[in-house]
């Protein structure tokens, strides 16, 4: 199969993984899954299962299952009746059964254990480190760290996607970028001052497995502007609602604990939960260009009151 040929199937691929994402509570049947992929559905599960390593089945399910070790953890005010209906489930007893089968233990028995020991992680970081830095507890750098409550309005984006662990897109970032701007550029996308530059995280590495991580490196269509699939850039609708936006000026090595002041320090005192969607980063500078070498950078945490 050709180059062209493969990323439109994993274009195709990709646009089935944002409507899941998007409606991972209701009822999706294949038909309904092919049809926006453009696939006929007699062939669907088996291209799927090309492209992502597992069946159409396995997927739909552990992203419901993540989902629901997320709320367990981190939403207490949510009995097995509501986390069910939230996850597409008939009710409370399909949900602890499925469950109990990925998992090997009860939802309740997962939500008391997680209490019990896990108070220390309670607060989640997209930069998935062995060894986490204090510093933002001991000595919060200056000028950083200011979190605002802002409502969103749905914009949509231009993106494309990274599959695997946060530390092979490291290694690769800078070239994934270049090819974001580039695929843009050559529709007429870029406006001066009219882009923003985001990292969408669709994945929570507190619970998911580091290889099915998935970024998305994204830019905003500005006004006027009409964007389209080429096979390899995505174009997708980033969700609005109420957002906690935490606004950082760090090193490259500080990523892990900007967030984890934003849901550790911040979150834990501020009367919000976080809200079941998409959390993203957006970037304000070139730090190459910045005096200090610092990436500008605000962390948008999606919330609701408690």
């Amino acid at each position: 199969m050709s180059d062209n040929y493969s990323d439109e199937y994993i274009s195709r691929i990709q646009k089935v993984q944002d409507y899941i994402e998007q409606n991972y509570g209701k009822n999706m049947t294949t038909e309904e899954l092919a049809e926006v992929a453009g696939f006929s559905k007699y062939h669907f599960n088996r291209i799927f299962k090309s492209v992502m390593d597992e069946s159409l089945l396995q997927y739909v399910n552990r992203v419901r299952m993540e989902k629901a070790l997320f709320i367990l953890a981190h939403r207490k005010d949510r009995n097995m009746t509501d986390v069910a209906y939230e996850l597409g489930f008939g009710d409370s007893a399909i949900f602890s059964r499925a469950f109990k089968t990925h998992y090997g233990l009860s939802p309740l028995a997962y939500r008391k254990k997680y209490s019990t020991n896990c108070k220390e992680n309670l607060f989640l970081s997209e930069y998935n480190k062995p060894v986490k830095n204090k510093k933002w507890v001991e000595e919060p750098f200056p000028n950083t760290g200011q979190v605002r409550i802002v409502n969103m309005e749905d914009e949509e984006l231009v993106y494309i996607r990274h599959v695997g662990t946060y530390k092979s897109l490291g290694r690769t970032f800078a070239k994934w970028m270049q090819e974001l701007f580039r695929l843009s550029h050559k529709q007429g996308l870029l406006k001066d001052g009219k882009n923003k530059f985001l990292v969408m995280y669709h994945d929570n590495p507190e619970f998911g497995d580091e290889k099915h991580f998935r970024t998305s490196l994204c830019l905003t269509v500005p006004e006027g502007c009409v964007a389209k699939e080429d096979g390899k850039l995505g174009v997708t609708k980033l969700e609005g609602g109420l957002f906690a936006v935490g606004h950082y000026e760090i090193s490259p090595g500080q990523f892990e604990d900007a967030w984890d002041h934003m849901y550790r320090n911040w979150l834990m005192m501020s009367g919000y939960v976080p809200r079941n969607a998409t959390p993203y980063e957006v970037y304000l500078n070139n730090p190459k260009e910045d005096k200090d070498g610092l990436i500008k950078v605000d962390i948008y945490v999606p919330i609701e009151p408690i």
